[in-house]
Formats: C-alpha cells, sequence, structure tokens
C-alpha cells in the first residue's frame, strides 16, 4: 500500500501534521457516524487488522509473547482462566469461580468450568490448567511470565476440575496475576507452538513477522464471544502504512495511530479513533550492570537530563501525563504524588554526571518497536540532555529483531509497557530481582522485601505506606527512565462495533477485539 493513498485521503498538510489530540480521548469511538445506543453483535464476515510491533522471531507458544501484535493473535487461540472486565474487575473465564482457602492469601483454589473443549476435542480438565501453568516454570523457562509466578511452591489437582494452588507468602492479588497473555490454557503434553487452545479462533497460517489467520471455532464454549468468521493479523510497523491501509479499506482496525493525525483521521468519514488513556509507558531503560549506568548518580543525572513536558507535547500532542520513572500512572489508587519529582534540571544532571566521573558520548539505541515515535524523543532527549554538557548519540536501529537483538542487550534503548492491572504485576515483572523481564538489572534487596510485603498486607492504608516508600527507591535509584504514560490511540472504519476500553487491562479492549467485535451490517 502506498503512502501517498493516506496523503491524497487526509490533505496532509504542515498544520495538519501539527494537530494534536488533547480533549478527545475518552475511552470509547470518535468520529465517524454516532450511535444511539450498541447494536446486538452479529455473526460472520472477515476481520482484519494492521497491527506494529510483530517480528520475524515471533512464536505462537504465549511464554514468549512480547508486544501487541501477538498478545492480539494469541487471545484469538487461546483463554486464560480469568480475565479483566470492563471495570477492571476479574472476571470468570476457564475458572467459573475462585476464593483464598487461607485467610493471608497465600493459597487459593480454582474450580475449571465444566464443558469447555480445546480445538482438537479434547476437554478442558485440571492437569491441562497445571500443565500449561507449568510450561512458564522452572529454572530454564525463559517465559515472560516466569517471574509473576515465582512465588507458586506448589499447584495441584484436588478434584477433576479444581486446582489449588500454594505460594510462598501472602498474595491478595494473586488471581490478577492469572489474567496475563503469556497464561493460555492448553491440553496438557501438548506443544503450544501449535496453537491448539480453547480460544474462539483456530490457527490456520502463521508466518511470523508478516501475517496470522485464524477462523472461527464453532465448539467455543463461550456464546458471547467470537462473532466474525476468520480474522487475520497482518504486521504493519510503519504508522503511515497503518492509516493508509485502514482509510483504502485494506484493513478494519490499526492500532497506534500518530497521535499527530488522531484529530484528522477522527474526522474523516467511515473512521473512527478509539483510545485507551494513559495506559502505556514508554521508557528508556538503563542496564545497571553495565557502565556508565552502574552509577546511580549516572543513571540520577539521566533522569534529570530529559525534558519530559516537551516529548509529551512536541512528540505526542499531549496524549498522555508526565512519568516520575515509576510504573504507577497518577490514575492508580496506590500513585504517591509526593515523590520527589525527577524533573527537567540541566545543572543538577551536569553536577551528577560530574560526580559519577563520565565524560564521553552515551549511545541511545531506537526503533518504533520499542515504542511508537521513540526516534523523535530520543532526538528531543539528546537536544535537552546537551543543555547539561551530556552528549546522546541516537542510534536508530531496524524494527525486525528489535526484541531478540537489542532490548535486555544493549546498555540503553528504548522499551514500553502497558500497564498491568495491579502494582504488584508491574514491579514483580520488569523490577524485582532476578525477574525475567527486569530490563535494567537493577537489584536491590531493600526494594524487593516492600514487593513482598505489600503483596501479602490486606490492610490498604498501610499497603498504600508500602508502595509509596517503594516509589521513592524507584525515582531515585531504579534504572527505569520513565519520562511519559501516553493514551494508546486506535483506529477503526466505523462498520466495527463493540469497542471498549479496559483500563489496566491492556490496549485494544485488553487486546480481545477479535473475539468482541462484529461488522455493523
Amino acid at each position: 500500500m502506498k503512502n501517498d493513498v493516506l496523503t491524497d485521503a487526509l490533505g496532509l498538510s504542515r498544520r495538519a501534521l501539527l494537530l494534536g489530540s488533547a480533549g478527545m480521548l475518552a475511552v470509547g469511538a470518535l468520529g465517524g457516524r454516532a450511535r444511539a445506543q450498541e447494536m446486538t453483535p452479529k455473526r460472520g464476515g472477515h476481520l482484519v487488522f494492521g497491527l506494529d510491533t510483530a517480528s520475524s522471531s515471533d512464536s505462537i507458544d504465549p511464554a514468549f509473547y512480547t508486544e501487541s501484535y501477538m498478545y492480539t493473535v494469541g487471545f484469538q487461540l487461546f483463554n486464560t482462566l480469568v480475565e479483566i472486565g470492563e471495570s477492571s474487575e476479574l472476571v470468570p473465564s476457564l475458572a467459573e469461580s475462585w476464593e483464598p482457602t487461607r485467610p493471608d492469601g497465600s493459597e487459593w483454589r480454582f474450580k475449571i468450568r465444566k464443558g469447555v473443549q480445546f480445538h482438537n476435542g479434547k476437554e478442558l480438565d485440571a492437569n491441562d490448567v497445571i500443565y500449561s501453568i507449568n510450561h512458564h516454570r522452572g529454572p530454564d523457562s525463559k517465559s515472560g511470565a516466569k517471574g509473576s509466578l515465582e512465588a507458586i511452591t506448589e499447584i495441584k489437582a484436588t478434584g477433576p476440575m479444581e486446582v489449588t494452588i500454594t505460594l510462598v507468602g501472602g498474595n491478595a492479588d494473586f488471581p490478577y496475576t492469572l489474567t496475563d497473555y503469556h497464561l493460555g490454557i492448553g491440553p496438557d503434553g501438548g506443544d503450544f507452538t501449535k496453537g491448539i487452545g480453547t480460544g474462539a479462533y483456530t490457527l490456520e497460517t502463521f508466518q511470523p513477522g508478516v501475517r496470522a489467520l485464524t477462523k472461527r471455532f464453532e465448539n467455543h464454549w463461550n456464546p458471547d464471544r467470537g462473532f466474525v468468521d476468520s480474522c487475520e493479523t497482518l504486521a504493519m510497523s510503519d504508522p503511515t502504512a497503518r492509516m493508509a491501509a485502514l482509510v483504502s479499506g485494506q484493513v478494519h482496525i490499526i492500532n497506534r495511530v500518530d497521535p499527530k493525525m488522531a484529530g484528522r483521521l477522527a474526522s474523516m468519514s467511515g473512521v473512527k479513533v478509539f483510545s485507551t488513556p494513559a495506559n502505556t509507558m514508554y521508557c528508556f531503560p538503563m542496564r545497571c550492570d553495565m557502565a556508565p549506568f552502574d552509577n546511580v548518580d549516572m543513571r540520577q543525572a539521566m533522569k534529570h537530563a530529559i525534558d519530559r513536558e516537551i516529548i509529551l507535547k512536541n512528540g505526542y500532542g499531549g496524549a498522555g501525563i508526565v512519568g516520575n520513572d515509576t510504573p504507577i500512572p497518577n490514575w492508580s489508587p496506590y500513585y504517591s504524588a509526593d515523590v520527589p519529582k525527577n524533573s527537567y534540571d540541566p545543572d543538577k544532571a551536569r553536577s551528577l554526571i560530574q560526580k559519577a566521573g563520565f565524560s564521553g558520548p552515551i549511545e541511545l539505541s531506537v526503533s518504533d518497536n520499542g515504542f511508537p515515535g521513540s526516534v523523535d524523543a530520543a532526538q528531543l532527549f539528546r537536544n535537552s540532555a546537551s543543555a547539561a554538557g551530556i552528549d546522546i548519540t541516537v542510534n536508530r536501529v531496524p524494527s525486525d529483531g528489535y526484541w531478540d537483538e537489542v532490548w535486555m542487550k544493549k546498555p540503553f534503548c528504548a522499551s514500553n509497557w502497558s500497564v498491568r492491572p495491579t502494582v504488584d504485576a508491574m514491579l514483580s515483572l520488569i523490577l524485582q530481582t532476578g525477574a525475567p523481564w527486569n530490563e535494567t538489572y537493577w537489584s536491590n534487596p531493600a526494594f524487593d522485601q516492600l514487593i513482598i510485603s505489600a503483596r501479602a498486607e490486606l490492610d490498604e492504608t498501610k499497603r498504600k505506606a508500602i508502595y509509596h516508600d517503594a516509589q521513592v527507591i524507584l525515582a531515585q535509584e531504579a534504572g527505569e527512565l520513565i519520562p511519559i504514560f501516553v493514551d494508546q490511540q486506535n483506529a477503526s472504519t466505523d462498520r466495527i462495533q463493540g469497542i471498549k476500553g479496559i483500563p489496566g487491562g491492556g490496549d485494544m479492549g485488553g487486546y480481545r477485539l477479535s473475539e468482541k467485535v462484529w461488522f455493523e451490517s
């Protein structure tokens, strides 16, 4: 698809490119033909996505999902035990119910749904659940869910359709852990790369980094999911190409709309823009085990050398909020507003870098797979850092293979994370010592203990106080540089119905639009 299709359709001009989208970011659809009331779901049609973040190294195995492209494909094939509902509440999926069997939440019992069939005809039972969760555990596991499951000491069948999970300590939020897109349930002894799950669609074709094709599973257990006949998920890394494909009718849904173009796109007939406010953090992780970021003064210098407001305004049209180097956005009930701010201060940054004894250029590796617009954000970072005497060299690297060849390998790069439904999930996933996705390789025993204490604390006042202390440590010492949380803006044709946001549950309806939307006619 040529990009001039989009240029012609949108009438691009310098003024249009500068149009922001602040003030039009409530969860839900914008633009297109208004609907007085939601229509009854209809079955039929071939749904096509145009999504970024695909890679030639992608795998159907949920253990290795790293970004939104595979999250979307994965939820076509697999279900989890529980899900995040539209009000951020836990709702049943393959587990009909769950309850703690100990007062401190250190043991949980899950009742497995009866009559659920896998794509290969096998009926779901407790052994399938145990096999699927253990797929991510063990010393040799490379799963992205390994860190969140390390608290499990035992998982066993306490009945044919009942699983009991024992934890090393109390965890009031543990059921939320099982909503993770890595934790899709497959048949006991099966090969996850075959894509055999209980999802609303079965796998037809998968070309890593190119295309995935699925078709509706007629024996799906949930009659309220899976309305279209088939789904095609196309890899489209370039944001302009995605918008062109939507405007021309090649695709029906795209993700990560350029914030500068969202307003113009939403004004077009036949197109609507929808967003999830402050749902994704864009960050520049610094590896704390590698020079020069093994020095805390150096890390703090970088945090004061970045002008966060300029990046949010100029790079993303103000569509989001400024961050303070913790993965807890200001809409979270556990956000602590009184944590000292790492505001832009070139003089302080210069003093800290001199204290660290560092001189010379710092290479920052970026790609749109790291986060959209990261090249421009890095250039803005470079400009603001130069006022502090810090020389940042921006290295634009290929998007394909980024998560395997750059992320967690280079000392300084771009990354992004969807905000998880609980603070514990965010902290234990990327900041706890030894977590598989601890992208900064930071380790702080005092911080680790705070996570453990908060996890088991049922008193909300005490829990907030613990998370406050954790945020102070993160802002002052950790290697995560989190300048902004962005509103994830996506778009669809106005024929698509059923789009709803999931606050804290992930972008694009918790990455489950495939099974939730339908065509108007």
